[in-house]
């Protein structure tokens, strides 16, 4: 979510809800807690932890039903839920579904699998790590040339701790170390660039966010550099989330609060849900049933009408193109001028 820059245009004063620089900030306490768990389960039991643990969280379908899928499908109603937003970004929408067809559709009989696979690993960590920058820079004030170079550095160490997280089993022993020197090359240079930085912030609170980032970046490096892989991926994904969700609920609150205003905030009215509830609540039901069921149901279809099966259709294809969508879509969806930004006002700077 927010991939872009976080500013502060006019707000509505009828915007009862704010986004909290603070509760965005408290976030990130996920860190030296997962910091913790693992010289807790290092010193204290042998790692039996880390040989508990899945060695990649896409392999735990609780995981992938609690985080990643659940922000990007609750972005994705938010957006066809509203028929103003739809008629705001049609086009955009129309000739982006057609890139990734053509891209990741045709394209993907002639480019290979690996390929593609790295192109969409680093959407994924510059969508990931953008937005928490984006947002940091609201109370950071980096000059922009600084403000680039933490987003670059960052964004490159985590492509290359991603890669060896989730390309590890398919990785010469040779290339695997190799991905974690230029790894950790990255990450002292995101260190130094960190303490050059910091003179430039004008306030503590500043300081605390620049600060945060730059930790979840060296943390994830450390963890998985232990090779507690699981917890290098929990860390920012956890805080990726919540931000979003965080967005997504205060939009609704200052949007339906005193008035649904479309089918989907009226017919849950008549299920006296609240308003903050609806979409995280859809959004984890639509995940799971889609990661549990959605592949077989597909298949079975397929299989009744055409004879014929697609191999993950669901959870490969439809949840896939959702994710590309959303990296696209959150670059602007969210930007000053934009239809949502009208229900948005921050607190806590």
């Amino acid at each position: 979510m927010v991939a872009q820059i976080i500013s502060f245009p006019e707000q509505k004063s009828s915007n009862k809800l704010a986004v909290s620089f603070r509760f965005l900030l408290s976030l990130y306490a996920i860190v030296p807690l997962c910091l913790l768990i693992l010289w807790l389960d290092s010193l204290g039991f042998d790692h039996a932890l880390r040989d508990m643990l899945p060695s990649s969280p896409s392999h735990f379908l609780l995981f992938q039903i609690l985080f990643g899928t659940p922000h990007i499908i609750a972005s994705s109603l938010l957006l066809v839920s509203h028929h103003d937003y739809l008629q705001a970004f049609k086009y955009k929408l129309i000739a982006m579904t057609l890139f990734i067809m053509v891209f990741f559709g045709i394209g993907s009989l002639f480019i290979p699998y690996r390929a593609l696979y790295i192109i969409t690993a680093c959407w994924t960590v510059y969508h990931v790590l953008k937005q928490q920058h984006g947002i940091a820079k609201a109370v950071c004030r980096l000059p922009n040339w600084a403000f680039y170079l933490q987003l670059w550095l960052s964004v490159s160490a985590g492509i290359f701790i991603y890669m060896g997280i989730f390309l590890k089993n398919s990785l010469e022993p040779e290339q695997a170390v190799l991905v974690l020197q230029v790894a950790s090359v990255l990450t002292v240079g995101l260190l130094l660039s960190t303490l050059v930085c910091q003179r430039y912030v004008p306030s503590r609170f500043g300081l605390y966010f620049l600060w945060a980032n730059t930790l979840l970046v060296v943390s994830s490096w450390y963890v998985y550099s232990q090779q507690y892989y699981f917890l290098a991926i929990l860390m920012p994904r956890l805080v990726h989330d919540i931000t979003a969700y965080s967005f997504y609920v205060t939009h609704d609150v200052n949007r339906h609060g005193e008035q649904p205003q479309n089918s989907l905030f009226r017919a849950a009215t008549v299920f006296r849900l609240p308003i903050w509830l609806v979409l995280p609540l859809l959004s984890f039901v639509l995940t799971y049933l889609l990661q549990a069921y959605g592949d077989d149901l597909v298949n079975l279809l397929l299989q009744t009408l055409f004879s014929t099966q697609i191999y993950k259709a669901v959870t490969l294809g439809f949840l896939g193109y959702l994710a590309l969508m959303h990296y696209y879509t959150e670059a602007f969806v969210w930007a000053a001028g934009s239809p949502l930004r009208r229900y948005i006002r921050f607190s806590g700077v």
